[in-house]
């Protein structure tokens, strides 16, 4: 029984119907079988005491007094009834269901299901039944539908397919694997998950497919990290480990566990014959920069070249600033190449880099331009590399003889996340902050204490300070009532009439942007107003304080990379954030802004308060969907599959013997579609 035959083999469905269905993606047997519910109505009654404000309950009790119906409007009634449930008296109320007033006699057991308010004792009743509902079923499986298909007529079609072919569902895990972790038959999965008689049934069946799922998407990224590691010509680096140790004895601080540790984590990678491609992320401040010039040392010490690539002019010439200054003594000849260095300087440049003299290049995206040839470059390193597209950094690593490839961010992502987008990635993480480093005091303010943040404002301005004011947008909107830059700086020029206030936003061109942050950081600029476009590599470090308005249209991880731009200096900083947020949610992220300064911890959270999708942005994500399993929830079951694959992809055994036939077939029927899109 293949259950890959058309769809119009299960008993019901006519041709009509098949075409209707392929507007839900079902095509064959299988893709029916496989179409979860999305939700579950749960009747199951619960105890009072048990249930939550604005939750679907269902209760049971006996009537207790005589309804009682009022009219307002054309059509429109509400029906109240008094139900005893145990020693409670809750009022049941029915909108616009006038004929449920003549079944209601006092001492009649009733069944109420509906949304539960706990402080008015309420329930506004959705399905009623005059008896109690043992023998019904509790759980009702809730499908997503399109066009005339009804949940009532998905889950009839899908009844008839489990009668006819549920016995021929293949197991697809080897038998050791569903022994080690208690997971029930796929078939028995497929079953209660359409059909759950129990709570217990549905943990069940969830707790099979989230394995499945995740096991299945980690194979795929270990099989494509493996082959990517395998059929590149990575090269061993001669690093000479004595100048490297030497190198790091001569900064001026030590590094911290967390960076030593990264570190050694590069450098073996450096000296593996495989290639390095790596993603290093660590909170602002961590130090990162000072890992990815020890990593480019070490490609000098093997007479290699490095570059480095940012996102804006301003951070590539910080950058180039810094690392000359570091490596003057070494004789470590570095360069910065930018779309502003033009004419005869840029020739000089692009020559000294093919003949090899230029150790480290330093640049923005000029640095992948077809003009740019490298001699022998060893090492590429991307800053914030979320800003990039994956074909600009495939032109860059081509440049190169398979250079080496290291990722960089300051956006601390969780590692549920990292190891889903960046799953055929290594990850290196810098969990720890150089000691001495001042916490950032951050604040939440409502609205109506505008005028106390701008009189503090004033007072860091005096003592010769700088200032960002950052805006959700940047002009007025009619759908929106946000404060957005283009007002907020002419207010502000209004109250600091003694220093200079700029403004900056996306819609500026990029030199004009580049000349208002080069006159900020010489503190030409006084306030800086902006909108997010701050966000990433801006240092300035005379700038201590941070205000955000509208604080609450914000996820966590960008407030914090907001944050990140002030307490770069030696003095105290600040981060006040203006919110009136309505929601408990908007409340809750506001609070937790202000308990810590740690991005992994807010990461995390801002996670679990917004979901995978938002925390990337939908259109960004990279990450795969999955119909039962939850990244936020079901990371423990996350690390073990991936464990599982990697070993799994790894071993002889998984490539030769039976008990793994049907995962090897469906990886292989998943390499050849990827071969396809190639």
């Amino acid at each position: 029984m293949d259950l890959n035959q058309p769809v119009i083999h299960v008993k019901g469905i006519g041709e009509a119907r098949a075409v209707e269905l392929a507007d839900l993606n079902i095509h064959t047997i299988e893709d029916l079988l496989m179409y979860f519910p999305y939700r579950y109505e749960d009747f199951q009654v619960k105890d009072l005491t048990e249930l939550k404000q604005d939750e679907k309950a269902t209760i049971e009790g006996k009537v207790h007094s005589e309804p009682s119906l009022r009219y307002y409007g054309r059509k429109k009634s509400r029906l109240t009834v008094k139900v005893l449930v145990g020693k409670y008296l809750l009022t049941a109320v029915f909108f616009n269901r006038a004929f449920l007033k003549k079944q209601f006699t006092i001492g009649q057991p009733v069944t109420i299901t509906g949304k539960w308010d706990q402080h008015r004792l309420t329930i506004t009743g959705q399905h009623v039944t005059f008896s109690h509902q043992e023998s019904e079923e509790t759980i009702e499986p809730v499908y997503s539908v399109k066009g005339d298909w009804t949940v009532k007529r998905v889950r009839h079609v899908i009844h008839q397919a489990l009668h006819q072919y549920v016995q021929h569902i293949e197991e697809i895990l080897p038998e050791e694997l569903r022994r080690q972790y208690k997971l029930i038959e796929r078939k028995q999965a497929v079953q209660w998950i359409h059909v759950p008689q129990s709570h217990e049934h549905l943990k069940h069946a969830r707790r099979y497919f989230v394995y499945e799922e995740l096991l299945m998407f980690q194979l795929k990224m270990q099989w494509w990290r493996k082959q990517e590691k395998e059929k590149t010509d990575g090269k061993s680096r001669a690093l000479d480990q004595e100048k490297i140790q030497a190198f790091v004895h001569s900064l001026p601080f030590p590094l911290t566990g967390a960076q030593q540790r990264v570190t050694d984590e590069i450098l073996t990678d450096l000296r593996s014959p495989y290639r390095m491609n790596r993603l290093l992320q660590g909170d602002v401040g961590s130090g990162k920069t000072i890992v990815a010039a020890i990593s480019m040392f070490a490609l000098v010490t093997a007479g290699m070249q490095s570059a480095l690539m940012v996102p804006t002019e301003i951070l590539a010439e910080q950058h180039y600033e810094s690392m000359k200054d570091l490596f003057e003594k070494l004789e470590i000849k570095v360069e910065l190449l930018t779309s502003s260095i033009k004419g005869k300087r840029r020739t000089e440049i692009l020559q000294r880099v093919v003949e090899g003299e230029v150790d480290i290049l330093i640049g923005t995206h000029a640095l992948i331009q077809e003009e740019v040839q490298f001699k022998n470059l060893g090492l590429v390193i991307t800053d914030e590399q979320h800003r990039f597209g994956v074909n600009q950094r495939k032109v860059f690593r081509q440049k190169g003889i398979t250079p080496d490839v290291l990722f960089m961010t300051a956006t601390p992502i969780p590692r549920t996340l990292a190891i889903s987008a960046f799953g055929d990635m290594d990850v290196s993480t810098i969990d720890e902050m150089p000691a001495g480093r001042k916490p950032i005091e951050t604040y939440w303010a409502k609205h109506d204490m505008l005028d106390r943040v701008l009189a503090f404002v004033e007072k860091e301005l005096r003592n010769g300070r700088q200032a960002y004011v950052i805006c959700p947008l940047i002009e007025e909107s009619d759908k929106m009532d946000f404060q957005n830059a283009v007002d907020v700086h002419a207010q502000l020029q209004q109250y600091f009439t003694n220093f200079n206030v700029g403004l900056m936003h996306g819609r500026l061109a990029v030199e004009e942007k580049e000349d208002m942050m080069t006159r900020f950081s010489k503190n030409e600029v006084h306030i800086l107003v902006s909108t997010t476009v701050v966000e990433v590599g801006v240092n300035v470090p005379n700038a201590t304080v941070m205000v955000v308005y509208d604080a609450e249209r914000f996820g966590l991880s960008q407030l914090h990379q907001l944050r990140g731009r002030v307490g770069r200096g030696d003095a105290q900083s600040y981060c006040i954030l203006i919110a009136d947020p309505k929601t408990d949610v908007g409340k809750e992220r506001m609070q937790i802004m202000t308990e810590t300064n740690d991005g992994f911890e807010l990461s995390q959270r801002d996670l679990e308060l917004r979901g995978p999708g938002d925390f990337f942005g939908k259109k960004q994500s990279g990450l795969p969907e999955f119909k039962v399993a939850d990244l936020v929830h079901d990371y423990r079951a996350l690390e073990v599959a991936r464990e599982d694959a990697a070993k799994m992809v790894n071993s002889a055994a998984f490539w030769e013997e039976d008990t793994y036939a049907s995962l090897r077939t469906w990886l292989l029927s998943q390499v050849e579609h990827w071969e396809e899109l190639d």
